[in-house]
């Protein structure tokens, strides 16, 4: 279950994070999250508008500094409740990927998000969008994942489907 911090302040904002990836005023669509196995890593993904283009964005925040190969740093942040964070590109990050392939395998179902205000739980909120794997059947386990940052139609092969209100894209594939 993804901890949601309802009174959190967090600088930057993820809009502003959302508009510096994509060189440009966003409109945000809907959301989604995974839940690290290890507890350690959040994964969330974003689906907006920009320039009346849909575009696909992951993030991963972490605690600490990622030392692997090719993880690209997307900012830090300042989170009220949880202290520093390390924003990545989630394209990169072995832990946000790792999410990624298990969802596209039916592995993995996307977060629940519970809210928490002063330390405590006090409810759920749906997400803004909703996620399912595709011909995951067809998968192969050790194919490579493609994180979509323009959403597909097409959905044949391993692929991981977003719906939301008013519509529905493929933002991620195995191969």
């Amino acid at each position: 279950m993804a901890v949601v911090h309802s009174s959190a302040t967090i600088r930057p904002t993820k809009q502003e994070l959302l508009e510096t990836v994509l060189d440009g005023p966003v409109e945000i669509v809907g959301a989604y999250r995974f839940d690290d196995p290890e507890g350690e890593v959040g994964v969330e993904g974003f689906l907006v508008r920009r320039d009346s283009a849909l575009q696909h964005v992951l993030f991963s925040y972490r605690g600490a500094i990622l030392a692997a190969e090719g993880a690209r740093l997307v900012s830090t942040m300042e989170h009220s409740e949880l202290g520093p964070r390390w924003i990545y590109d989630g394209a990169t990050d072995p832990v946000a990927l790792a999410c990624v392939r298990r969802a596209i395998l039916g592995e993995q179902a996307q977060a629940e998000l519970e809210l928490w205000e002063d330390g405590k739980p006090v409810g759920t909120r749906e997400p803004g969008v909703r996620l399912s794997p595709a011909s995951a059947d067809a998968a192969e386990p050790g194919g490579v994942v493609h994180v979509l940052r323009e959403p597909a139609e097409d959905t044949a092969g391993p692929a991981l489907v977003a719906t939301w209100d008013g519509g529905r894209a493929v933002i991620a594939r195995l191969g």
